[in-house]
């Protein structure tokens, strides 16, 4: 992965450091994990690695504060080590960040995360950080963002003004990877539709507020699409995939509302650039069983749907995989000191015989280690979906993490 231009963010950290009060206070903390996944069946393509994947993680976090708590400083490096993946052995900054708080308004600058959106199966509404394609394939990993952030806390709702400086590519499984598309994506091979390349100045503002029992957030982004366009090119013997990142304007709403045992969730985006406009929406609910029979365990049914005008694609155009999809899950909560709870999902196109099935399940144990259950199974009879290149690739995740 291309590395952080981080150096005059570190310059800035040391002056708000040698000027900060004597009486600022310091916490270290942070998780160790490991983990190992366990594929049933051989890779689709004979380079893949076989049945067993063992990898270790750290995410150490430093914080500062002073000034009574109006000003912080946090640092979040990540590093994996992956006994058998070479391309998901990577280190980033998830979080290097100075915050001032007053009475009506924040500023925060450095590298940070974002997260937009409510549903549960697709994050629709999220389009700050970039995803970090090697450590999952559910995009819920990001890499960190340099940015510049202003929140003006009013009656009316909080308003957040953002300048992007920089630009991170996505990162992508290799040629031994699991959980890869059928053709590689060649990393040396990218461009960009602005001629500042990855330093372009990205430029969002969003308005979210609460009214009542809904919550309501809705923004625009301008500046440089953290999806790709991927195509095609003989490089050698193989067929290899480029990356093109594109300029766009992308306009966000998100809706949830909590009524009684009822959680209602919407996203909804317009995206328009020069290869193409399209709508897209995820949305659904969560219904929530409060104690069942008569326990302390609370069941959650959860129904969501998504639909995208650009219709579905492959690995050569620009459309989505979620075009005409239905998901539907539980989750159970146990309310236990040891915090378990169990999320099951199945995933459907259906315009033809594709599915998926997850299963997540964690547990804490004492007050430092959680472990955790992941399982996930893919099924595709169509060459051309994108889901038939992971069709070998069901696994069973077993992690353990250590809390400091």
């Amino acid at each position: 992965m291309p590395p952080l231009n981080i150096t005059k963010t570190v310059a800035a950290v040391s002056l708000l450091l040698s000027h900060s009060a004597s009486s600022a206070e310091f916490e270290f903390s942070g998780n160790i994990g490991i983990e190992d996944r366990y594929f049933f069946e051989s890779g689709l393509h004979t380079e893949q690695l076989e049945h067993s994947q063992a990898s270790l993680s750290i995410e150490p976090e430093l914080y500062w504060s002073w000034n009574k708590g109006r000003d912080n400083l946090t640092f979040k490096p990540y590093y994996r080590i992956d006994a058998e993946d070479s391309e998901r052995t990577h280190a980033d900054i998830r979080e290097l960040s100075y915050i001032h708080a007053a009475d009506d308004w924040e500023v925060r600058a450095g590298i940070r995360k974002v997260f937009w959106g409510v549903t549960e199966f697709q994050h629709l509404a999220d389009v700050i950080n970039q995803t970090d394609g090697v450590e999952n394939l559910d995009g819920e990993d990001k890499l960190g963002q340099q940015m510049l952030n202003l929140s003006l806390v009013k009656d009316w709702g909080i308003v957040d003004l953002y300048v992007l400086p920089g630009f991170r590519e996505r990162t992508f499984s290799g040629r031994e990877s699991r959980l890869r598309g059928a053709l590689l994506v060649d990393e040396d091979k990218i461009s960009y539709e602005s001629g500042a390349g990855d330093q372009h100045v990205d430029l969002a503002v969003r308005w979210s507020h609460s009214l009542s029992n809904y919550d309501i957030g809705t923004y625009w982004f301008h500046g440089t699409n953290r999806d790709p366009i991927l195509t095609s090119f003989q490089e050698g013997d193989n067929l290899v995939l480029r990356q093109y990142y594109e300029q766009m304007d992308q306009f966000g709403l998100d809706v949830q509302a909590t009524l009684g045992d009822w959680l209602w969730k919407f996203e909804s985006v317009y995206r328009d650039s020069s290869t193409e406009d399209f709508w897209a929406t995820q949305a659904g609910f969560e219904y929530t069983y409060v104690g069942i029979f008569d326990s302390a365990a609370d069941l959650g049914i959860l129904v969501e749907y998504s639909w995208d005008s650009r219709g579905e694609g492959d690995v050569n155009s620009t459309g989505s995989s979620y075009q005409n999809d239905l998901f539907l899950g539980s989750r159970i909560a146990f309310n236990d000191i040891q915090s378990s709870e169990v999320l099951m999902g199945f995933g459907t196109d259906l315009d033809h015989n594709a599915y998926s099935f997850l299963v997540e399940a964690n547990r804490r144990f004492g007050d430092n280690f959680k472990a955790s259950l992941d399982i996930r199974f893919f099924q595709s009879s169509t060459p051309s979906d994108q889901m038939y290149s992971l069709k070998n690739d069901d696994y069973m995740q077993l992690s353990l993490e250590w809390y400091f």
